[in-house]
């Protein structure tokens, strides 16, 4: 069995811990000849390539892994993956991109609305440069992309590598929910259903949820969220904020019934509801970095000084790092296994743009996804999806074209800002607050007639 050579990069993220440990503990599956994991922040990459040191020594001695700042060193020619996790700004800009929303009375939320606007301005360049850093040495490698937000991301690297048939921009999110499902269900697990699912990242629904005999849980699955609402399926190790957005959904299949949403789709539905619960001083950021980050660092440091990561506890029910992985392993051994991903349109929903970067179910094989078509779908999610849409692509236009216009045309269509007013007052701050993060953009000049 070919052993694969595995590029991260994000080395200093805190989910990077749980995919370490998924990627030993499937090795018999997805074995890996070396290892190596990229990050410009030193410091938050030393910690965790420390820990994965005394865990690849105890779980996975024949590993050749190392961690580097060195792009020309991380960068080969032999790379078989490529798994991206970037956050451009880190947690810092991220507090930014919701609390600037929030002081102007918006959804400050970190890929939805305002926010997720600020990330995308910020991730493109840095997502683009790791494109030609891999191309520059190799086209053979898959580039498996988590880098958010995810949407954006998607249609920017869409524009701007439309040959490139082997980036793959993936999320999580649909696989928590389907873990999410099968612990409601008594214990099935994701990959004993065959899902139909339609929508934009963090902007769709499920249809059906049928089993390999041809069941379908999803009425099951309703009657089961309206009657004892919803959890996370590692709602244990969850912060209270990701249990409100679970518990959201009870009144979405109460409004909406017949599919299963999104947990995104709380800010673009009740954004009114959603704005009242946030604290503008206390947000997810400060959340993430006074719990996730803190005991997730906390715990490999610790590791690293004891020498053993046998009674760790650092990573539990992590979705993120497995899923990835067995993505990667679909495509490298041609299993063609059904993933929910996010891809170009192209006539897979039929009545919706072919420009659209849609995630739906696709079986990934060595040749890449292959999509099931959809058909047609409902005019209320069409229309939904047709102006989220709109806003992703006129925000990636902004970017390419530096343009102000286009920017404030984007967030005056997004769903948590509406009022053009407002969007004005949001971007110029966000253009403020990001400095160079941001490409400079310029207002079109024009000369306007008065009319007489």
């Amino acid at each position: 069995m070919k052993k694969f050579n595995v590029l991260i990069v994000g080395g200093g993220s805190t989910w990077t811990p749980g995919l370490l440990k998924s990627l030993a503990n499937r090795k018999t599956q997805f074995p890996i000849n070396r290892l190596v994991m990229l990050d410009t922040n030193a410091e938050r990459q030393s910690v965790i390539g420390e820990y994965a040191k005394v865990l690849f020594k105890e779980e996975y001695p024949e590993l050749d892994f190392h961690y580097t700042t060195d792009k020309e060193e991380a960068y080969r020619d032999d790379l078989d993956f490529v798994f991206c996790q970037i956050r451009t700004g880190g947690y810092a800009m991220r507090e930014q991109d919701e609390k600037i929303p929030l002081s102007l009375g918006l959804i400050g939320q970190e890929t939805c609305g305002p926010g997720g606007f600020s990330y995308g301005m910020r991730s493109i360049k840095d997502m683009a440069e790791i494109v030609e850093n891999v191309r520059a040495k190799t086209d053979k490698a898959w580039i498996l992309n988590y880098t958010n937000p995810a949407a954006i991301v998607a249609i920017a690297i869409q524009k701007l590598f439309p040959e490139d048939k082997r980036i793959l921009n993936i999320c999580d999110q649909p696989e928590n929910l389907l873990r999410s499902y099968g612990r409601l269900l008594g214990g099935m697990s994701p990959r004993d259903f065959e899902p139909k699912y339609y929508g934009l990242n963090h902007f769709g629904w499920f249809t059906h949820l049928y089993d390999k005999d041809g069941k379908d849980y999803l009425p099951e699955l309703e009657q089961m969220i309206l009657s004892g609402g919803f959890r996370p399926a590692d709602y244990e190790q969850r912060d209270k904020s990701w249990l409100e957005t679970y518990a959201m959904v009870e009144q979405m299949v109460r409004d909406f019934p017949g599919y299963l949403p999104n947990t995104y789709l709380q800010y673009y539905l009740y954004p009114d509801k959603v704005l009242k619960k946030l604290n503008p001083e206390f947000t997810r950021a400060n959340e993430v970095m006074a719990g996730r980050e803190k005991r997730v660092f906390e715990e490999c440091q610790r590791v690293a000084e004891a020498g053993t990561s046998q009674d760790s506890n650092v990573v539990a029910n992590d979705a993120h790092g497995e899923f990835i992985i067995i993505v990667a392993e679909s495509i490298a051994y041609n299993q063609g296994q059904t993933f929910i991903v996010i891809l170009e349109n192209n006539g897979i929903i039929e009545n919706l743009p072919n420009d659209a970067m849609v995630e739906v179910p696709a079986a990934l094989t060595i040749h890449g996804p292959k999509p099931f078509a959809v058909g047609k779908i409902p005019t209320f999610h069409k229309g939904l999806i047709e102006g989220q849409n709109a806003y992703e692509q006129l925000t990636v236009e902004a970017y390419l074209e530096n343009s102000y216009e286009k920017a404030l045309q984007a967030l005056t269509l997004n769903r948590t800002v509406v009022s053009a007013q407002q969007a004005r007052q949001v971007l110029d701050a966000l253009i403020e607050a990001n400095g160079d993060l941001f490409p400079e953009l310029k207002k079109a000049e024009r000369e306007l007639e008065t009319v007489k």
